[in-house]
């Protein structure tokens, strides 16, 4: 999302919406409100709770095909990582994630570093990169804190959807719900 105020970023909406023909509802101005309001990387289930207390009659439908629209019209980006739930991201602007592998948590890392990794040829495969973005797995201070205290992390017995068991070599039954 471009930077800026609040209202900056609310009238940057309304012009998209327009220019794509895309009517600026109540729903629709709305999530793009709670969006706006959150500094993590919610779920399409966790927009909708937001929105519940605020539209009182909202369909979980109605909030994935606004959160689609608004992820093709290049107002917020949907990130995944395997194993985990779509998130939505209201920075568009180029940057990469720290991703916890216990509790899935999403942190925005801006590193002008990774914006210079070399891309692959890929003529030999008919493939054209538009771009990339760089996913870090590792342990958030959260949950590394909880670890040093005994307790255990919440996603912590979760295994990422098709993934290996070291122990027995079988494969995670657990669905992938990520579809970039």
């Amino acid at each position: 999302m471009s930077s800026g105020s609040r209202q900056g970023q609310v009238e940057w909406f309304e012009r998209v919406c327009r220019d794509h023909g895309l009517p600026v509802t109540v729903q629709r101005r709305t999530v793009f409100e709670v969006l706006l309001g959150r500094r993590d990387h919610p779920t399409a289930d966790q927009v909708y709770d937001d929105l519940k207390p605020r539209l009182g009659r909202v369909s979980r439908t109605t909030v994935y095909r606004i959160l689609d629209a608004f992820v093709d019209l290049g107002l917020i980006a949907r990130i995944c990582h395997p194993g985990s739930s779509a998130r939505f991201d209201p920075k568009v602007l180029r940057h990469d994630h720290l991703v916890c592998m216990h509790c899935e948590k999403v942190i925005d890392v801006e590193d002008a570093r990774l914006d210079r990794i070399p891309w692959p040829d890929t003529r030999g495969y008919g493939f054209e990169i538009r771009g990339h973005h760089v996913h870090f797995r590792g342990i958030c201070s959260d949950c590394r804190k909880r670890r040093k205290g005994g307790e255990s992390p919440s996603k912590s017995s979760q295994r990422t959807a098709g993934a290996p068991d070291r122990r027995s070599g079988s494969v995670s039954s657990k669905k992938r719900r990520c579809n970039p």
